[in-house]
């Protein structure tokens, strides 16, 4: 299967925050998006595992994606090893995306940087063809790199090299955030308050969409930053 985007997250809601605008634009341009789970997000102080499966289904089907996977490594204690890797060069390799989206570089969950890590170095390590993968029936995969990977921006205000137009898909974007209702601001709720439980919190996701946008002359985007340069064909491509 091949498709135009696989979207990373070490959480259920890492890919929501970050890039979930982005999502709803390339579905909304004809392409084949899957989203990619590296934990089930257990030892958040919020909502159970349960509970997480079930926003997260919710907020895919929000979206619109085709697909979405949960790999169940360990929450806060995934690391960027063979055994990792190999789980998600099977995954790249599997879907054969054209552009990888992940985690932020670096950021305040030390899960984000990890499994920023982790996926661009199997994005790397997919391309090799001595590396073996099987499918689940046992089939040799064939190596795959994909042509692009972005890092989306989290908790920490990290300047983005590129910034994508999502005008039109803000709302889609705040509303795949708060199908995660055991996580995000709910003044009802009897749970323990976290960093991202405020209302300040959930407010920043749309101002930061919204202030991105004014930085480049639309009603919202989405920063990424990435580890290759970045290139176009035709300077006109940097015109909107």
């Amino acid at each position: 299967m091949k498709v135009d985007l696989l979207a990373f997250g070490a959480h259920p809601d890492d890919v929501e925050l970050g890039c979930s605008g982005t999502i709803a634009l390339s579905i909304a341009q004809g392409k084949f998006v899957v989203l990619i789970d590296l934990t089930q997000g257990e030892l958040g102080t919020r909502g159970s595992v349960e509970l997480r499966k079930e926003e997260a289904t919710v907020a895919a089907s929000i979206l619109g994606v085709q697909k979405r996977e949960n790999l169940k490594f360990k929450d806060a204690f995934f690391v960027n090893d063979e055994a990792h890797q190999r789980r998600v060069i099977s995954k790249i390799r599997q879907y054969r995306p054209k552009i990888v989206l992940c985690n932020a570089t670096t950021d305040r969950h030390i899960d984000h940087g990890k499994g920023n890590r982790l996926v661009n170095d199997s994005c790397f390590l997919s391309g090799l063809s001595k590396i073996e993968t099987h499918d689940e029936k046992g089939t040799i995969q064939e190596p795959w790199r994909p042509s692009l990977v972005l890092e989306y921006i989290q908790w920490n205000e990290i300047q983005p090299e590129i910034i994508l137009d999502i005008s039109g898909h803000l709302e889609t974007k705040m509303k795949a955030v708060e199908a995660y209702s055991s996580q995000f601001f709910d003044p009802s709720s009897q749970e323990s308050n976290t960093p991202i439980s405020s209302k300040n919190f959930l407010e920043s996701v749309r101002y930061r969409a919204q202030n991105l946008g004014r930085l480049i002359g639309t009603e919202a985007g989405e920063g990424f930053t990435s580890k290759q340069p970045l290139s176009i064909r035709n300077l006109d491509d940097l015109i909107r």
